[in-house]
């Protein structure tokens, strides 16, 4: 097999942070696909209530997600793209970043149409207790107090507290009351 045969999908998000069903999802898309392509969206963004985490961050959390559940290296790319001063040219951002994919995973109804509008099969990500695992869900949890850990894969759990994530997402709700 070469290069360009392998049978690769991309998805796509922003993972702040990942979490269950953004794993369980990872997971489904790998038992159809030879490799994924994971687009680290918004790559730019950081030290935000929405956006807390760097790209980097983002980055080690994934792979220590997916090595946990037993998915080497080999099978998956994690691509940080950041957002583009236009939407017309975010894909051909995107193309210009990654490994070639055929097929698209996003639920997003921008990416969905400029993914479409450039040619590409878009598939929805099949949704995995929704009401439970989301990154907003992760975040408003650390904010309250309440236990979050249960959300995440447990070495990513432990990376956040390792580098302060918690607290850095509370310093960030803290400064955004005041600047609001």
């Amino acid at each position: 097999m070469t290069a360009l045969d392998v049978h690769r999908a991309a998805m796509v998000g922003r993972f702040q942070p990942i979490h269950k069903g953004h794993l369980k999802a990872m997971l489904d898309i790998l038992a159809h696909f030879d490799e994924l392509v994971v687009v680290l969206g918004s790559a730019q963004l950081s030290h935000e209530l929405d956006n807390p985490f760097t790209a980097g961050e983002r980055m080690v959390m994934i792979r220590l997600a997916l090595s946990h559940a037993g998915i080497g290296p080999d099978r998956y790319w994690i691509v940080p793209v950041p957002d583009a001063p236009m939407h017309t040219v975010w894909v051909p951002m995107v193309l210009a970043y990654c490994p070639r994919f055929k097929v698209v995973f996003s639920n997003e109804p921008l990416t969905k149409r400029l993914f479409e509008e450039a040619g590409f099969e878009v598939r929805p990500i099949p949704f995995f207790e929704r009401h439970l695992y989301s990154a907003t869900e992760v975040r408003r949890r650390m904010l309250s107090g309440e236990p979050w850990e249960e959300l995440v894969p447990e070495p990513v759990a432990e990376y956040i507290k390792a580098i302060g994530g918690v607290e850095r997402l509370r310093a960030l709700a803290k400064t955004d009351k005041v600047v609001r």
